[in-house]
């Protein structure tokens, strides 16, 4: 299966948006997808509004009080590291880039602690911009699952996912996936009988060649 495919198929039941993460800016959606690891996109919805209330730019951001970005981040987890290194990456915005978020994957990969997935996210739902495709847990599960990459790190499957989808098409195959593996292709007990890729899918296949062996015996 190719990525197109996925993609074409995908499309008939999911709705075309970039992320769930609420924001005005890229500097707000970098913030979102920061404190997004280890939480969900509602949670991190709830949060953001406050935050950005109070601190709406990385000049803001990177005076404020560890302890009052504390609270303000508390419920998305790990609070203190986050709170940190979003007043550190706010700092280097100022310090480095004149108070902007950087526009290129290779800027954005200087600030403290942003790797490929945030990058590829804020530039494609930032700026528009697809230098890469986003390879969260969800992307990653599903792209070794269903069989579109057998590779095993993020990175690996980043660039076997490139070579087999449209350029055009990178950010809308890692936002389909990611619906899909919140929807449908959990981690565990996936609802494959529910499933539009099953028909093409390895890990049905397998599934289903197990029964077979299984009834025969």
């Amino acid at each position: 299966m190719t990525g197109k495919e996925v993609v074409d198929l995908l499309d008939e039941i999911y709705p075309k948006i970039r992320t769930h993460l609420s924001h005005e800016n890229p500097f707000q959606l970098l913030v979102a997808t920061v404190l997004s690891a280890q939480s969900t996109d509602v949670q991190i919805n709830k949060v953001t509004p406050k935050l950005f209330a109070q601190f709406p730019d990385a000049k803001s951001m990177s005076r404020a009080p560890i302890r009052e970005l504390e609270r303000l981040v508390k419920s998305s987890g790990f609070f203190h590291v986050k709170a940190r290194r979003i007043k550190e990456i706010s700092k280097h915005i100022i310090e480095d880039f004149h108070g902007e978020v950087p526009d290129s994957m290779e800027t954005l990969l200087t600030l403290p602690g942003i790797g490929r997935k945030t990058a590829n996210i804020v530039l494609s739902a930032g700026y528009g911009k697809i230098e890469g495709i986003a390879v969260d847990t969800h992307v990653f599960r599903l792209s070794r699952r269903i069989g579109l990459s057998q590779s095993a790190t993020p990175e690996k499957i980043e660039i076997d996912l490139m070579k087999i989808t449209p350029k055009n098409l990178w950010p809308r195959l890692s936002i389909l996936l990611i619906f899909h593996g919140r929807q449908i292709c959990f981690a565990r007990s996936p609802l494959c009988s529910k499933c539009l890729l099953n028909s093409k899918c390895v890990y049905f296949k397998n599934l289903q060649d197990k029964a077979k062996n299984l009834g025969s015996s």
